[in-house]
C-alpha cells in the first residue's frame, strides 16, 4: 500500500475511485494555487480489511501513518504532539462518491498534554489551546469510543450555568481547562482510555474512520442514493488549520450559486472563532457572507474569486468547506453540489446559457430527473406564518408534527409528516426519507443534513429561533403556540415560513424552463 501526499510539492493525483472524491478534489486544488493545507491519504483499496479486523491491513495502516506523519512534518515544520511547535490534524472520510456527514470525522488528533502547552506557547492564547483540547476529547470519545454525547453535552451546559455564560465561546481558558478535566474523567469512569502517545491517537482515529463505513446512518444512505456499488472510503489526514484561533478565524460553507433554487449567486455561511465540524453539523446557525464582509472583507473577496474559479474549473456549481486562520483563507473541500430537481434545472439552463457547457451535456446532466413532471409548487394557507427560519430547500410541504425519526416513520403511514428537530443531524437521515419536509430550531442552510434535505428534494427550514423542542415529551413550542405530535404543519422552504395548520398546494408548470430544453433536443438530434 502506497500512501498519496497532497501539497509540499507533492504531485499525485490518483483518481477518485482510489482515494475518496475529497482526496482527488483536493490535489487538484493543490495544483491550481489554491490555499490547501497539506494532506496525505491512506487509499480507499484498506476500508474493507480494516473493518474485518485484518491484522495485515493494521500494520499496513500503521506504516502508512508514519511515513505521512514525516511528510506532514516536513512540510509544515512542526512535529506532531510536540511541546514548543506541535502539529494537529484532522482525519477525515472520503468515499468516492460524496456522502455529505454520513461519515466520521475526528479533529485536533494529537492534542496530547504536552500538545496544549505548545499551542499556548506558539499562539499565546491558553483559551484557543484549551478549546482544542477539549474538542479532541469529545469527538475521540464519540467518534473513536462510541461513547454517548449526552454526558459531554451535560458537563458543558453544567459549566456554562455555573459561570453564567451564555455559549461556550464565553468561556474563558481556565473554565476550558476544567471542562478538558471533566470530559477525561467521564472517559475514565467508562473504563476506556485516550493514547498518551500522537501517534496511538492517529492510528486508532484513522481505524474509527474507515469502520464509520459500515455504520447505520451511511448504510442508509448508501441504500436512498443507490450507492450500494461504492467500494468503501479512503483516510485523508491533514495539518489543522485553526478557525478557532481567534475572532479573525473562523470556518464556513459556501456554494457557488443557490443549491435550492438555482439563483446565479452564491450561498455563503460563516461561523466566527469556531472550526469546520461547529458548522456542518448543524448544532449552531452561523452568520451569512455579510457577516464575513464586514469583520474580514479582503477575505471575502478572495472567497469570491475561489468560487468563481472552482466553478469554472469543475463546470458545475460548487460546495466549499473552507476555514480561516487569523485572516488567512485556507480551502479545505471541495465537491459538486447537491441541489434540488428543480435547481438541477435553473443551473443547467443558466451553465448553456452562458457558455459553460453544452447543450448535448445539460441533457445529460437532466438524465434521470422527472422533467416532465417538474414544477413550481406554492402554498395557499389564508393566514400569517406563526414562525421563519432559514430556508434551506425551497419547496412547499404540509404534514403532521414528528418529533423524531422512529415517530415520522409511523405517522407517515397515514398521512405526510414535517419533521421537527433541535438541529440538523444526519443521524436523522431515516426520518429524512420519510417526511414531506423538515424544520429545526438550531442549524445553517450549509449543514450537512440540509444538504442531504436538497439532495432528497425535502423542503428544509433551519435555524428557526422561535422553536423550542421537548423531544422526549413529544412537543414543541412554536412562538408561544403549542405543537403537540400529529398536529399540522405547512412549511415554505425557500421563504422560511413556517404556519399553522394544513395548507393547500398548488402546482404551476415550469414551463419556460421545459421549453427550453426540447429547444436542445431539437439542436442535438
Amino acid at each position: 500500500m502506497q500512501i498519496v501526499r497532497i501539497g509540499a510539492g507533492g504531485t499525485d493525483q490518483p483518481p477518485a475511485e482510489e482515494i475518496g472524491g475529497k482526496a482527488a478534489n483536493l490535489a487538484r486544488m493543490t495544483a491550481l494555487g489554491l490555499p490547501v493545507p497539506p494532506a496525505f491519504v491512506l487509499p480507499v483499496e484498506l476500508c474493507a480489511a480494516i473493518v474485518a479486523g485484518d491484522g495485515d491491513a493494521y500494520r499496513e495502516l500503521a506504516a502508512g501513518l508514519h511515513d505521512g506523519i514525516a511528510f506532514l512534518e516536513r512540510a509544515t515544520g512542526r512535529q506532531l504532539g510536540d511541546r514548543r511547535n506541535p502539529l494537529l490534524v484532522s482525519v477525515r472520510s472520503g468515499a468516492a462518491r460524496s456522502m455529505p456527514g454520513m461519515l466520521d470525522t475526528v479533529l485536533d488528533v494529537g492534542c496530547t498534554a504536552d500538545a496544549v502547552h505548545g499551542l499556548v506557547r506558539a499562539s499565546g492564547h491558553p483559551r484557543f489551546a484549551w478549546d482544542c483540547r477539549c474538542r479532541f476529547l469529545k469527538s475521540y470519545a464519540t467518534v473513536v469510543l462510541g461513547l454517548d454525547a449526552a454526558p459531554f453535552d451535560d458537563k458543558l451546559a453544567s459549566l456554562l450555568a455555573s459561570e453564567q455564560a451564555g455559549a461556550e465561546d464565553a468561556l474563558d481558558g481556565e473554565a476550558l481547562q476544567r471542562l478538558a478535566a471533566d470530559y477525561r474523567q467521564l472517559i475514565d469512569d467508562e473504563d476506556r482510555t485516550v493514547p498518551d502517545t500522537p501517534l496511538g491517537q492517529l492510528e486508532a482515529a484513522a481505524r474509527a474512520v474507515y469502520r464509520s463505513w459500515t455504520s447505520p446512518r451511511a448504510r442508509t444512505y448508501r441504500a436512498l442514493q443507490h450507492l450500494d456499488d461504492l467500494k468503501g472510503t479512503a483516510v485523508t489526514v491533514q495539518a489543522m488549520v485553526y478557525g478557532n484561533r481567534n475572532l479573525r478565524s473562523g470556518a464556513g460553507v459556501a456554494f457557488s450559486r443557490d443549491p435550492s433554487t438555482g439563483a446565479a449567486h452564491p450561498v455563503i455561511d460563516v461561523l466566527f472563532a469556531a472550526q469546520g465540524e461547529d458548522i456542518v453539523s448543524g448544532d449552531r446557525t452561523p452568520e451569512t457572507e455579510a457577516a464575513l464582509e464586514r469583520t474580514l472583507p479582503a477575505v471575502a473577496v478572495q472567497l469570491r474569486e475561489t468560487l468563481d474559479l472552482l466553478e469554472r474549473t469543475f463546470a458545475d456549481v460548487q460546495d466549499v468547506e473552507f476555514t480561516i486562520e487569523d485572516g488567512k483563507l485556507w480551502v479545505l473541500q471541495t465537491r459538486a453540489a447537491k441541489r434540488t430537481p428543480l435547481a438541477a434545472l435553473r443551473i443547467a439552463i443558466d451553465f448553456v446559457r452562458e457558455g459553460r457547457i453544452t447543450p448535448a451535456e445539460g441533457l445529460r446532466r437532466l438524465q434521470g430527473l422527472p422533467l416532465d413532471s417538474l414544477s413550481h409548487r406554492r402554498l395557499t394557507i389564508g393566514q400569517d406564518p406563526i414562525a421563519r427560519g432559514i430556508g434551506a430547500a425551497a419547496g412547499v410541504a404540509t404534514g403532521r408534527a414528528a418529533f423524531d425519526s422512529e415517530s415520522a416513520a409511523r405517522l407517515a403511514a397515514g398521512d405526510p409528516v414535517i419533521l421537527v428537530r433541535p438541529d440538523t443531524s444526519t443521524a436523522d437521515v431515516a426520518g429524512f426519507g420519510v417526511s414531506a419536509g423538515i424544520v429545526t430550531a438550531v442549524g445553517g442552510r450549509t449543514a450537512h443534513a440540509a444538504l442531504v434535505a436538497r439532495q432528497m428534494d425535502k423542503p428544509c427550514i433551519v435555524g428557526c429561533a422561535a422553536l423550542t423542542i421537548d423531544v422526549a415529551a413529544r412537543r414543541a413550542q412554536l412562538a408561544g403556540a403549542a405543537i403537540n405530535e400529529g398536529d399540522w404543519l405547512s412549511i415554505d422552504g425557500e421563504s422560511g415560513a413556517i404556519y399553522l395548520g394544513r395548507g393547500e398546494i398548488v402546482t404551476d408548470s415550469a414551463a419556460d424552463e421545459l421549453r427550453e430544453i426540447e429547444r436542445w433536443r431539437s439542436k442535438v438530434a
